[in-house]
C-alpha cells in the first residue's frame, strides 16, 4: 500500500468531507473491500457522509428507538448508518436504547466500555434475571496484545490494562450476586490476539462495529452500524 496505513491527520480529511479527489488507490482498494459492493468514488461523494440522527424523546423499545432513527440516514451497502466517533454514535444511540429490551447480547473487543461502563450495574442484573444472555470477550489484560496496542495509543501507564482488569473484575463480581441460573446467562472469556475491531451484537439484529486505528484512541475512531 503506498505510505502505509492512513495517517491521523488523513482520516479526519476523509471524515471531513475535505478531501479534494481521492485517497491514495492502496487506500481505495482497503476501503473498498470494507464496503462491498460501493466503489471509492461512492464513498467519497456527499451523498455518503454521516448523518446522525440523535434521539430528541424516549422511544417505547430499543428496536423502535433504532429503526426510526436508522430510516433518516442512506443506505450503504450493508452498513445502515456511520458516526465520525464513538462519542457521536452514544449521542445518537445510547446503551439504554442498544440493551434496555435486549434477549441476546455478544460483545468481543477491547475494554468492552459501552456494556460495563456505560449501563448500570443493576439494569445488567435486570436483563440476566429475566432470561437474557450475555456474552463478553476481552483482551486479556494480562497478554502480549493489550501491551500492543497500548503502545499503538501511545499509552505509558497501563492505562488499557488497568481499565480492561476493571470491567472483568466488574462483572465477575456481579456474576457472584447472581443466582445460578442468572448467573449461567453471563459468560466472561478473554482472548490474546492483535485487536483490530470493537464488536457488538443485539439479538443477532443489531452490529456495531468500529475498527482500532493506529495511533487513535477507540473514542476517536469511527464507529458503524448495521441493523436487519
Amino acid at each position: 500500500m503506498q505510505g502505509g496505513w492512513p495517517s491521523r491527520a488523513q482520516l479526519h480529511l476523509w471524515l471531513s468531507g475535505e478531501l479534494k479527489g481521492l485517497p491514495y488507490s492502496g487506500h481505495c482498494r482497503v476501503l473498498e473491500a470494507m464496503f462491498p459492493g460501493r466503489s471509492a468514488h461512492e464513498l467519497f461523494s456527499t451523498s455518503t457522509v454521516e448523518v446522525p440522527t440523535p434521539r430528541t424523546e424516549p422511544e417505547t423499545t430499543r428496536c423502535a428507538g433504532i429503526e426510526t432513527a436508522m430510516d433518516a440516514v442512506p443506505q450503504m451497502a450493508d452498513v445502515t448508518a456511520v458516526f465520525s466517533s464513538r462519542s457521536a454514535f452514544t449521542s445518537a444511540f445510547p446503551a439504554s436504547t442498544l440493551f434496555d429490551s435486549a434477549k441476546e447480547i455478544n460483545a468481543a473487543g477491547l475494554s468492552l466500555n459501552v456494556l460495563c461502563q456505560s449501563y448500570p450495574d443493576h439494569q445488567l442484573k435486570r436483563l440476566l434475571d429475566t432470561g437474557t444472555k450475555i456474552r463478553c470477550l476481552f483482551l486479556d489484560p494480562q497478554g502480549k496484545a493489550i501491551r500492543a496496542r497500548e503502545a499503538e495509543e501511545g499509552y505509558t501507564d497501563s492505562r488499557l490494562t488497568t481499565l480492561t482488569a476493571l470491567n472483568i473484575t466488574m462483572l465477575t463480581r456481579l456474576r457472584d450476586r447472581l443466582d445460578t441460573t442468572s448467573a449461567q446467562r453471563l459468560e466472561l472469556h478473554v482472548y490474546d490476539e492483535t485487536i483490530r475491531f470493537n464488536l457488538l451484537i443485539v439479538d443477532r439484529a443489531l452490529c456495531v462495529v468500529q475498527p482500532c486505528l493506529p495511533q487513535a484512541r477507540g473514542v476517536d475512531s469511527p464507529t458503524s452500524g448495521d441493523q436487519r
